[in-house]
């Protein structure tokens, strides 16, 4: 029988060696080269002969996992890693990994917010005025020849003082908020419930919210509970003046809907970073000269992915060694 001290000098948790550290999909280049080379984890291949050879091999004795929110770990991978304790997510979004088979097998969660907050709001300052003023197309206008050739660029829609919808009034909508106020712009909002305190307007639904603005700006969080979340309903209810923007998740809108309203005039404009199916974007959408279209860029600051990476860095090794989590989503 072991004797008190023997018992105390032992590690108050098991520990976990490179090997039980697994890279799922391609991440940022700092966090792969530290997971490599610091970590010694191993990296999931793409779908085929070796990503099944090496869950048959290696995949009961995975116990952390370190994914980007564009890929995360979804159901199926979930099932191949029983002992999985851990998933450390590069980036605010996670609506890849089945959080709830994650919440019901008791494995922690953690993900990078604030640190991103900023840029990505920037990002949806930047996109509200060239979607409302169409600064790509005017530039397009004069690299082509037709200011030159005596044509005058069409009016636009006033960025100042208009009314803006944010659904999704988090970390991200609030910095978009108080960007958007400096424009003289009156701001209202919808989320899941009424923040005290916040001092501007409150819908209780999206509808609601599209229908008494001018620009509908979707901040949401992406996941099951959001999806599909600004319908056909809700595009309609922006009207023929009105524009979106969005900079959350492209499962947030209806995209065929939207595709409609902005062909048929049904919606003024659209300014998206983020899309259902990426790289991929719905059919016909590259043809619309009333949509800017960014290559989901929100937080693709220097500064940003560099901050990002260190926190995913940082929650990977709080939990290696103490198993606590600086950024745990629950």
């Amino acid at each position: 029988m072991p004797t008190n001290a023997s018992a105390q000098s032992r590690p108050a948790h098991p520990p976990i060696s490179g090997d039980a550290i697994l890279q799922v999909g391609p991440v940022n280049p700092a966090v792969a080269q530290s997971l490599s080379r610091k970590f010694g984890a191993l990296e999931l291949p793409d779908a085929g002969p070796a990503r099944e050879a090496l869950l048959e091999a290696r995949g009961a004795q995975i116990r952390v996992a370190v994914c980007s929110g564009r890929v995360g770990v979804d159901t199926e991978l979930m099932l191949r890693l029983p002992r999985l304790e851990a998933i450390i997510n590069f980036g605010v979004g996670y609506d890849a990994t089945d959080i709830e088979l994650a919440r019901e097998r008791g494995i922690a969660v953690s993900n990078t917010p604030d640190v991103l907050t900023n840029c990505v709001a920037d990002t949806a300052l930047g996109l509200y005025l060239n979607t409302l003023r169409s600064l790509p197309a005017a530039e397009r206008f004069v690299r082509d020849g037709s200011w030159t050739s005596g044509q005058n660029f069409r009016l636009t829609k006033r960025a100042s003082g208009t009314r803006v919808g944010i659904l999704g009034l988090g970390r991200i909508g609030q910095a978009i908020a108080v960007r958007l106020q400096a424009f003289g712009c009156e701001i209202h909002y919808h989320n899941r419930s009424e923040k005290q305190g916040a001092g501007y307007t409150y819908h209780s639904s999206a509808v609601s919210l599209a229908a008494a603005t001018d620009v509908l700006m979707i901040a949401a969080a992406g996941g099951p509970h959001s999806a599909g979340l600004v319908d056909r309903e809700v595009i309609e209810a922006v009207g023929p003046q009105g524009f979106i923007i969005n900079i959350a998740r492209g499962s947030v809108i209806d995209e065929t809907a939207l595709l409609e309203a902005l062909r048929s005039g049904a919606v003024a404009g659209a300014g998206l970073d983020v899309f259902a199916n990426e790289p991929h974007l719905p059919p016909g959408l590259l043809e619309l000269e009333n949509v800017v279209l960014l290559p989901h860029v929100g937080s693709g600051t220097i500064e940003t992915r560099r901050d990002m990476a260190a926190l995913t860095l940082e929650n990977l090794r709080s939990y290696l060694t103490d198993r606590t989590l600086l950024t745990p989503i629950f």
